[in-house]
Order: C-alpha cells, then sequence, then structure tokens
C-alpha cells in the first residue's frame, strides 16, 4: 500500500499542531486498550528491568537489541517469549546527564556482513564525546570491534551528546548535540551541532559538501543544530529527517539536505529556560533554512521511524516521534510536509526515549522506568473514521 492511499483514506481534519489527546478505555497491570484516531490497539509490557532504554534494532531472527542508556548495557531481547540477556564486552560508558549509551543500529544486510553499530559517549582526560563503532555479534558478546568515528572536539560537560544513526545506501549519518556550546554550531572545524555523513567503514566521502572548504571538517554533511535525537530515512521519498530539542520550547522537525544551515542558535522558535531570549530572539535569517515543523511549547521529542507494514493500516506512512513529556507523536505525512499530528496514549505519563517498528510490524516503546512496551491493533488494526 503506498502512503498516499493511506492519507486519502483518512477524512479532511484541520492541521492542529497540539492533537486531541487519546486515553486508555481499561487499565490493567500489564497491558493497556486505546481507542485512536486511525487504529485501535493495545499496549502491552514485553519487558521490565531496564534503567531508560533509548534506542532498539532488530537482528533478522526477529530478536530486539535494547540499549539502555544511563548504565550503558545493551540486552538482546525475545519478543516473543520476553526472555532477555545481557550483552557482553560492551565498551564503558559515560552516562551522566545526557551521556550513556546512545544508539544501537543493526545493519541493514547483516545476514551479509554481521555489523551492528553502537554510539556512547565516552570520557577521558580531554572531556567527554561522543563515539561510534561497529563490532560483530557472536553469542551473547560483541567481537571484532573497528572504530568508527570520534566527534571533535571533546568538552568538558556532560550535555547533548545527540545521537542517532542511520544506514542508507552505503552512507552513515550521525546526528550531533551541541554539547551546551551553541557556537559550536555553527562552527564548520568542529563536529557539534552538526549532521556528519561516512562511509559505513568510517571514511569521509569526497562528496561531502564542505571537503573543499578550507578549515571546515571533511565529514560535515549539515549544520546549525541544537540536540539531535531523531533520525530516520523516510522509504517513499529519500529524505532524510532529523528533530531535534529546542531550549524552551521550538522543537523542530527538519528535512536534512546536504550543505544546509538549520540556524541555530541565530534563529529558533523557543526562548531560554529562564524565558529570556535566544540570541537576538528571531525566527528567520538569510541563508538559514525553516523547520517543516515545530513544537511549541515543547514535548522533548526522541527517536524516530516511517511506519511501512500493513499490521497498522491505517498508521501506513505516518511517522512516530517518542516524548519525554508522556506522550507517542503521530504525524500523518504527506511528501515532505507533516499535515496532522496525533498523540496517543497521554494519559500513562510514560517517559517514552525509543522507538521502533518490529519486524512483526507491532510498534515498540521504550520508557523511563525500564519497561520496553509494544503496540499491537485490535479488531485486526482496522481505520477508524474520525
Amino acid at each position: 500500500m503506498r502512503r498516499a492511499l493511506a492519507i486519502a483514506a483518512l477524512t479532511a481534519a484541520p492541521f492542529a499542531a497540539r492533537a486531541q489527546l487519546q486515553h486508555a478505555t481499561d487499565s490493567t497491570a500489564t497491558s493497556w486498550t486505546f481507542d485512536s484516531e486511525a487504529a485501535r490497539y493495545l499496549v502491552e509490557v514485553v519487558d521490565t528491568g531496564l534503567k531508560a532504554p533509548v534506542s532498539f534494532s532488530f537482528l533478522p531472527d526477529g530478536r530486539m537489541l535494547a540499549a539502555d542508556r544511563p548504565t550503558g548495557r545493551l540486552f538482546l531481547v525475545d519478543t516473543k517469549t520476553n526472555a532477555m540477556i545481557e550483552v557482553q564486552n560492551m565498551p564503558k560508558v559515560h552516562g551522566h546527564v545526557d551521556g550513556g549509551l546512545l544508539e544501537v543500529l543493526v545493519h541493514p544486510d547483516y545476514k551479509r556482513n554481521k555489523w551492528i553499530y553502537i554510539a556512547w559517549a565516552s570520557e577521558d582526560s580531554g572531556g567527554n564525546g561522543l563515539v561510534v563503532a561497529r563490532a560483530w555479534l557472536e553469542h551473547d558478546s560483541l567481537t571484532h570491534w573497528q572504530p568508527i568515528f570520534i566527534a571533535q572536539p571533546r568538552i568538558k560537560n556532560s550535555n547533548e551528546f545527540g545521537a542517532r544513526l542511520v544506514l542508507d545506501h552505503g552512507y552513515l549519518y550521525i546526528s550531533i548535540g551541541q554539547r551546551n556550546t551553541p557556537a559550536m554550531a555553527q562552527d564548520l572545524s568542529a563536529d557539534l551541532g552538526k549532521i556528519v555523513r561516512l562511509l559505513e567503514d568510517g571514511r569521509y566521502p569526497h562528496t561531502n559538501p564542505f571537503v573543499k572548504k578550507k578549515g571546515a571538517r571533511p565529514e560535515l554533511y549539515a549544520y546549525g543544530l541544537r540536540n539531535p535525537v531523531g533520525l530516520a530515512i523516510d522509504p517513499w521519498t529519500g529524505s532524510l529527517w532529523e528533530h531535534e530539542h529546542g531550549p524552551k520550547g521550538g522543537d523542530e522537525v527538519n528535512v536534512i539536505r546536504a550543505g544546509v544551515n538549520y540556524g541555530w542558535p541565530t534563529i529558533g522558535y523557543g526562548v531560554e529556560y529562564d524565558g529570556t531570549l535566544v540570541g537576538q530572539g528571531i525566527t528567520h535569517a538569510p541563508g538559514m533554512e525553516q523547520p517543516i515543523y515545530y513544537w511549541i511549547p515543547d514535548i522533548a521529542p526522541t527517536g524516530m521511524f516511517f511506519y511501512t507494514d500493513s499490521l497498522f493500516p491505517g498508521w501506513h506512512g505516518n511517522a512516530f516521534v517518542g516524548s519525554l513529556h508522556g506522550h507517542l507523536v503521530r504525524l500523518v505525512v504527506e511528501g515532505d510536509r507533516i499535515i496532522h499530528e496525533e498523540r496517543l496514549i497521554a494519559d500513562r505519563t510514560w517517559r517514552i526515549r525509543a522507538v521502533a517498528q518490529g519486524p512483526d510490524g507491532a510498534i515498540y516503546l521504550g520508557v523511563d522506568g525500564g519497561s520496553i512496551l509494544r503496540l499491537r491493533p485490535l479488531e485486526g488494526g482496522q481505520s477508524h473514521p474520525r
């Protein structure tokens, strides 16, 4: 089913940046039933025992790799039996504030090359920084480690590392936060506040936009970002989508293109946490790209994927984003535009950090407090009229 057909099946509704919240109709200790605009669904607990699961990725046999952010632990989860074992031989992480184990990504061609990519915050005498490496999973241990990338410069704080990874057509995209140093986002000699594009083995492509610019880092692909913690390829258009935390308000969704400046901290739609203006308090400037969508007040978005399965036919082609403010965001997408938003499971007040589509078509969430949750349809997941 094409995404356009799924969009056409929805009756017209006015655009709303603050969509109606959906609430559970019943509640038990381990499952909740919800009615939403396009599906009736069950949320159920798959596993507990983690602290803050931040990223999920699935092996070809259907097992999930789940990254626990502050502890730096990685788990193998059988979503059919709920059995969970810890993966051994993991790197030591800097787990304070925004640090820890930040991302796990199984290579799309894992059956052939066996690579699993890992991103984490590390600490040394020079400060803290984002590290990306890849390894093989053998039984319950990671082996054959290969370094891929170390973000520069190292900073002596524990804030805003990012980070998300995307593999697409031989490229590795890495989102990197500003590390509480806003000026770095406009500095092409630094990786902070940027999207980096590498080849899968860590080399930079000679087609990157700043390779020939004096003083610029050759791995840079786009810049002017604050704390990008959502990154995904739209499989229908091929566009790279990113979302990021603003300060107080002004969380953004951007379509990322080579060489483009997304404006932070010169332009933005939020204010500082004390209510004062960010810079001059402007939202537009020449040569700086506008977001395709933003939230005021902020939602603290986390993770992103495009739903491609038919298990939820009414959600086919939609983008999903988690929120630390206690809901799952469903975005109806048309090309490179967001035309409608719905907020799901809002009455549970879960701080959602990980969002992923499983090979079974279900949607998996990781929430603070350590639970892994699964959304699956009731009544076959059939669409309901608005």
